[in-house]
Order: C-alpha cells, then structure tokens, then sequence
C-alpha cells in the first residue's frame, strides 16, 4: 500500500501507476495555527506500507507530516513502513561543522526511528557516509543513470566528447561513477576554498583540460543556484564551450530560477525528487522522472 504526505504527489503518483497500484488515501488536516492532523482512511493491518514524502521547503513542516503518517500507520496496525524519501532536508548537516551546534540529520534520524520508520530509500545523498547516521537499513539510489543517458544523446548529436565536472571537491566521488558509465568520459574538478562562516567563494582552482571542451556540470542538488552559475563563470574564464547543468534535487530557492536563465548556461537537468512549482520553473528547464528507479526498486523487494 503506497502513501502519499502533501510535498510530491505527483511522483507518489507515477510511482503507484508503474506498479499498477493507486494511492491509498489519508486524511491530513490543518488547523489555523499549522498544526497537522493525519488519519489512515483503510484498513493496513500487517500490511507492508510506503510513504512518499520529500522533505524539502518547508522542510520542518514536511518532516513533521511524515513523523505524523509514520505513527499513524504503526498504530493502525502496518506490518512495516517504509519512507520513500526522494529528497532527504537537513542532509547538509550530517556532522558539527563548528563547536557548539546541533548534528540536524541525526535528530531527524532518530525520530524518524522512534516514530516507527523500518527503511528509508532515498536519492543521490550529499555523502555516501550518511546511512550510516540511521539504525534502519537505507536504500540509496542515483539518478546519474538518467544522466548518462542525455549525455550520450547530447555528445551524440554534437559529435563531439564531453568533461564532467564536478563544481566542488565534495561531487568527486559521484563524477567518478558517471565517468566510468560514460565509458571513461574525461571529467575535471573545481577547488574552492570557502570562508566557513559565510560560505563566500575565497578562491578557485580547477584540475582538469576543459578549454574548447563542452561540459556538464553535475551536482546533488542545486539550492540557491550560485555555486553552479560562479562553476559557470570560471569554466567560461577558462574557454570551454557550451556548458549544461545537471543536478538531482531541485531545491532552488527564491532567487535560483533566475540566476540558472543565465547566458552561459544552455540547459540544467532536475529530476522531480523534489516537486518544482510553476512559478519556479524557467525556459531552461527540463526534468526527468525518478518514479520509474524507485518502482523498480520495490519490484524487486
């Protein structure tokens, strides 16, 4: 039985279609003062049971849902709850960075835990080291086959190779694995050294031949948009060709859209791990669907 929490119906949609399923209905009220009220409409008794929830802007309030069907379907009787979690927020915050503050991602693993949750499947996470934070088991899958797919189209169609690249030092891993997919497409990184406090770009390096090359840019997330398009800028510094973005999860807060409709960029690819609204989509967008990977990965349960 498949669930739906209220941030991407849509993919919990296509999801339940390719496995020729329908959503199983809630009951998720909310109370003038923001409070969630969520009720299980049918009968889950030992059944094994899937929630799709990402849990993006507003992220407390779609952590908070989630916490709220998770309880629901455990006192009702489920089986199992499983969390399709395609987008996992605070992610970025997997470990202290400075004395003194919060490990957010293991707070929110603890109460999902505590709630109930028995798997997690989640996509493309910001370090491969992040399940290890949960005591549930942790499925991570990865849109990277998608992208291998449109840059041999791309690379196809332009008669040309390509280079990956990686705008930071963090994505080395993740460019290696679509290197080796693309048949060892050549692929450069971007060094930045980072003011800690700010997280204002001090200086850049990038290791790697890419003048004259066309490239792709590939990340796990795009949020505000400024580390890919100052990516942009000093790969352009450095006389590639055209440039095309890819990233997994769609964040992009208020400002993103207009800073990816940048001259130098020619196209940036999302998937709908996270459900873009209209106001924020731009000419320069194209998505892919993730439903088809995670349908997949339940038919193999």
């Amino acid at each position: 039985m498949i669930f739906a929490g209220s941030s991407n119906k849509p993919l919990a949609e296509k999801i339940a279609k390719y496995l020729n399923l329908t959503l199983s209905p809630l009951e998720i009220n909310v109370f003038p003062d923001g409070e969630r009220r969520v009720r299980v409409l049918e009968n889950v008794v030992d059944k094994d049971t899937f929630v799709v929830q990402s849990t993006c802007s507003p992220v407390d309030t779609n952590y908070m849902e989630l916490f709220l069907i998770i309880d629901a379907l455990k006192r009702s009787g489920a089986k199992s709850v499983t969390g399709i979690v395609p987008y996992l927020g605070y992610q970025r915050q997997d470990h202290i960075f400075r004395d003194g503050e919060a490990v957010s991602l293991e707070v929110v693993a603890q109460i999902l835990q505590k709630v109930g949750l028995s798997k997690i499947i989640c996509f493309d996470l910001h370090s491969v080291k992040m399940p290890e934070i949960f005591s549930i088991p942790v499925v991570h899958l990865s849109a990277l086959p998608l992208f291998a797919d449109k840059i041999k189209e791309i690379t196809k169609a332009q008669d040309e190779e390509g280079v990956l690249v990686s705008p930071d030092m963090g994505g080395i891993r993740r460019i290696k694995i679509l290197s080796e997919s693309l048949s060892n497409t050549p692929f450069a990184t971007i060094v930045k050294n980072r003011d800690l406090e700010t997280g204002e770009i001090i200086d850049s390096v990038i290791e790697g031949n890419v003048k004259g090359k066309t490239v792709f840019i590939v990340d796990d997330m795009i949020s505000t948009g400024e580390t890919i398009v100052v990516a942009a800028k000093i790969l352009k510094e450095k006389g590639v060709g055209k440039i095309y973005v890819f990233a997994t999860h769609g964040v992009l807060s208020d400002e993103a859209p207009r800073l990816l409709e940048s001259d130098i960029l020619e196209k940036v690819y999302l998937t709908d791990s996270v459900l873009i609204p209209k106001e924020k989509e731009f000419a320069k967008l194209e998505t892919f669907s993730i439903a088809d990977i995670i349908a997949q990965n339940l038919n193999s349960l």
